[in-house]
């Protein structure tokens, strides 16, 4: 049986969503030539996915639960990660968005993480290294005196094999590395990307610990250990060293911080070591060799009518979260894993990420702005129902399908609750995902009410956001004079001919403080099991004591980690306004 593709479950796609599809998921033959619809490849997905049900009772019916994942698809309430749309289904069959990948300090092993990080970047996965325990550089090789290349050197061969292979065909490979504060090299890899042109593809951030955060408070000094050696080999002054992450930061968005102490404090399993390395865009935190899948929930369409009045419909909500968590865990049986060693590892404590996207669009609706403290309670009543939710589905698929292997010695053992998922719930950015939906991407403010989207290889897309455009021409100010400035200067709160209440909602990134990024990250994370991708956005003259002050805060909220960007101190930025929106708008006022 097929799965009947019927015009009520058939996705509204903007024009947008659609040209991502084509240009990014939708399969080709060999002439480059689509073979395959928006419908099809949702379809191709479900049945993939759905197969795995078979391993638990060979004699179900598996188009009932194709159906379901169909229909949670289309209706454009969930999406898996990228890879899973790309790839369920086909040949390569590889469905994980993130990877840890270990590097040893052995010149085999290191090659070793240099020619799997070229198997998973083929099959479409992001990277998180830790290269704490490399030797520093001018270090001892055996008998060879100042013979060691250092952890930022071997960084650099990495991103040439991850720059060489596009990331399932379609893009550059995504990748974060993480050096301990301790290591003899920190202030060399503090800097190492003061140059524009190098590690374009690889996101760095420093871990740091509780003890360093107060000795930067302190003013005291603290010790470098080599990692080869275990020695200490010299001081560095604890505030010193901030200092120099924030300049770096605040020239270039690099690097950031991870708060190792506070990724350990939620390690489901202590037993199989610590969590040192974060994913390719900060939202998970792993174990060595280990994968996740992840998806989103779009929370805009969790809305509905209640007695007229907008609401979130936790019914609905419930029901999303429940077949959403068995379809990530169908993922990990169906999976095919570029590395025999991580899906050993994956198998072992089968970790999925649920999070969401379209949270600031779901607030626009609401009324809500998102500088505001109904913005925290939102985030915080929204994230507890989902990951009780969530946590509540893995036990049920628990007593039907088994715990996770390393289930005993895990913190839930000690309370005696069966869990199919070390880990159940992740807020990731939903890039690409945001975009096929179309909402504003995972948990971040909405960029600008207009603004152009630069992707696929250089090709610009216009964004009008969709609540607005609908206020404006409802109210009477939607104008092609309008539309044209706003792409240009995304200066909406200084237009007087906008409502103001409508300014007050839709509030845009570079006119939430950084403080309420933070506090709404924070909210987030206090109901999330791993991580939460977030960016903190500054103005072009921020200054860099801002930036301490939101790193310091971000440990004492309780975060993992923490990214910042000050506009325009990079390059290209993946979301801009500019002179180029120019003609896209008056494109947009052309068409009938």
């Amino acid at each position: 049986m097929v799965i009947d593709i019927i015009k009520e479950t058939r996705p509204a796609l903007t024009p947008n969503a659609l040209r991502v599809l084509e240009k990014r998921y939708l399969r080709r033959n060999r002439r480059g030539e689509l073979i395959e619809t928006p419908e099809e490849m949702f379809r191709r997905v479900a049945q993939a996915v759905a197969s795995a049900e078979l391993i638990y009772d060979p004699l179900v019916d598996t188009d009932i639960m194709a159906g379901e994942f169909y229909r949670l698809m289309t209706s454009l309430e969930f999406l898996p990660n990228s890879p899973t749309l790309l790839n369920a289904g086909t040949e390569v069959g590889q469905l994980s968005s993130c990877f840890v990948l270990p590097v040893p300090d052995s010149i085999e092993e290191t090659f070793d993480a240099v020619k799997y990080t070229a198997l998973i970047h083929k099959s479409g996965g992001g990277i998180g290294f830790d290269v704490s325990r490399v030797r520093p550089r001018g270090a001892a090789v055996g008998e060879h005196l100042d013979a060691a290349g250092g952890p930022v050197a071997l960084i650099h061969v990495i991103a040439g094999a991850a720059d060489y292979i596009r990331q399932g065909g379609v893009r550059r490979g995504c990748n974060s590395v993480v050096m301990s504060v301790t290591h003899p090299d920190i202030l060399h890899f503090i800097k190492a990307k003061s140059d524009p042109n190098v590690l374009t593809n690889f996101y760095n951030s420093v871990s740091v610990t509780d003890d360093f955060m107060n000795r930067v408070r302190a003013g005291s000094d603290y010790a470098l250990i080599d990692p080869n050696t275990g020695e200490e080999t010299g001081n560095l002054n604890a505030r010193s060293v901030f200092a120099r992450i924030i300049d770096q930061a605040w020239r270039t968005g690099d690097p950031g911080l991870v708060f190792t102490d506070r990724v350990n404090r939620d390690n489901p399993t202590p037993c199989l070591g610590r969590m040192e390395t974060v994913t390719g865009c900060g939202e998970q935190a792993l174990l060595p060799y280990e994968s996740c899948n992840l998806g989103s929930i779009n929370l805009v369409r969790m809305l509905g009518r209640d007695s007229g009045t907008l609401s979130i419909d936790y019914d609905r909500l419930a029901r999303v979260v429940k077949t959403a968590v068995r379809f990530l865990d169908n993922v990990i049986d169906i999976n095919r894993f570029p590395v025999p060693a991580v899906e050993a590892a994956t198998r072992r404590t089968r970790k999925i990420g649920l999070g969401v996207m379209g949270f600031a669009d779901m607030l626009i609706r609401l009324g809500i702005p998102y500088n505001s403290t109904r913005a925290i309670s939102v985030a915080e009543e929204v994230m507890e129902f989902i990951n009780d939710k969530a946590h509540e589905a893995s036990r049920e698929l628990a007593l039907a399908r088994g715990a996770f292997p390393a289930w005993e010695g895990s913190v839930y053992e000690k309370s005696d609750l069966p869990m199919r998922n070390a880990c159940c719930t992740t807020i990731a950015p939903t890039g690409t995902l945001s975009i096929i939906a179309g909402v504003s991407s995972g948990i971040e403010p909405i960029f600008a009410t207009v603004f152009v989207r630069n992707i696929l290889d250089g090709e610009n897309l216009l964004e009008v956001n969709s609540y607005f455009e609908e206020v404006a021409r409802e109210r009477g100010f939607f104008t092609p004079e309008l539309i044209e400035q706003l792409v240009t200067s995304n200066h909406l709160q200084d237009r007087k001919d906008v409502p103001e209440d409508v300014r007050k909602v839709f509030v845009t990134a570079h006119r939430v403080s950084p403080q309420w990024h933070v506090r709404i990250q924070a909210a987030f994370q206090r109901h999330t099991d791993n991580a939460v991708s977030k960016t903190v956005n500054f103005p072009h003259d921020a200054r860099r004591e801002d930036i301490a002050r939101v790193f310091e805060m971000a440990w004492e909220q309780g975060l993992k980690g923490i990214t910042v960007y000050r506009d325009e101190s990079r390059e290209l930025q993946p979301l801009c306004t500019s002179q180029t929106g120019l003609e896209l708008v008056k494109a947009l006022f052309q068409s009938p």
